[in-house]
């Protein structure tokens, strides 16, 4: 397989889970070349929900696309990993910054726990290396957007390196369609599904299940990324590596006070 040949310019890693053929993807190569070498290893197919999953029970197949695309049949972690652990077979160094995107919907709320683009981005964040997931609305223009991700993509190089003890940089960004051009520093908002398990029979009588509801709505909550969204704003969400609860009232330590006196 090819690769970028080797060179003092930063290296970008770019992934996404639409799969290697997206636009998104392509526009998003295209709005980084300036910054450096940039080189893609995405998913062969669709795997948008798949989260943070890693194929450990199959064997994968990688194949050169293109020169600089690389397409892999598995999951967007799986790209991601492959790509940081493949000793040189599609990337010529360690990446200096990792941009997954431009995915096609939103990634909103509690939206970034079922995402593979964003576990993309963390994938690479849990091995120190910044990381920026994009996410936009599916009638946003493509262009603009991949602008912005430069410019983000461009001051997280310039952090490099970091100050020993500042958290990797991971960071979620979603546009809406009719972006204002302002960008704005969110939290998580809370989206609300219409939750459905619809089961069906097919042809020879057996039951299958579709899962998910037809809709999303989310309430007015200033500070939010959801009603940043709401204002045309684009929303820069700093995500977390570290998932331990620190304001749960003791209940933890009391509960680990009385399971052992069992």
């Amino acid at each position: 397989m090819g690769r970028v040949s080797e060179s003092t310019r930063p290296l970008i890693l770019v992934s996404n889970d639409d799969g290697h053929a997206s636009p998104g993807l392509h526009a998003l190569v295209a709005g980084l070349a300036p910054l450096g070498d940039v080189v893609a290893v995405a998913p062969e197919t669709e795997q948008s929900a798949t989260s943070h999953s890693l194929s450990l029970h199959r064997p994968l197949r990688a194949r050169e696309v293109e020169r600089g695309i690389f397409g892999i049949d598995g999951t967007p972690a799986d790209c991601v990993y492959a790509a940081l652990h493949g000793e040189g077979r599609f990337l010529p160094r360690w990446p200096d910054v990792i941009c997954s995107g431009i995915n096609r919907g939103l990634n909103l709320g509690q939206d970034t726990f079922y995402s593979g683009t964003i576990a993309a981005a963390r994938e690479g964040a849990l091995r120190s290396i910044p990381a920026l997931a994009i996410s936009a609305d599916t009638h946003a223009p493509l262009e603009p957007i991949a602008a912005l991700a430069m410019r983000i993509a461009a001051a997280l190089l310039a952090l490099s390196p970091r100050p020993t003890g500042r958290a990797t940089p991971l960071l979620s960004l979603n546009v809406p369609r009719d972006w204002t051009g302002e960008v704005r520093s969110t939290r998580l908002g809370l989206r609300v599904y219409n939750e459905l398990l619809d089961v069906r029979t097919d042809p020879r009588g057996r039951a299958y299940m579709w899962l998910g509801g037809p809709g999303v709505r989310h309430d007015p909550d200033p500070g939010s990324d959801t009603h940043a969204f709401d204002e045309g704003v684009a929303t820069l969400t700093p995500l977390l590596l570290d998932l331990t609860r620190i304001d749960d009232g003791g209940l933890t330590a009391h509960l680990a006070t009385v399971a052992q006196k069992g």
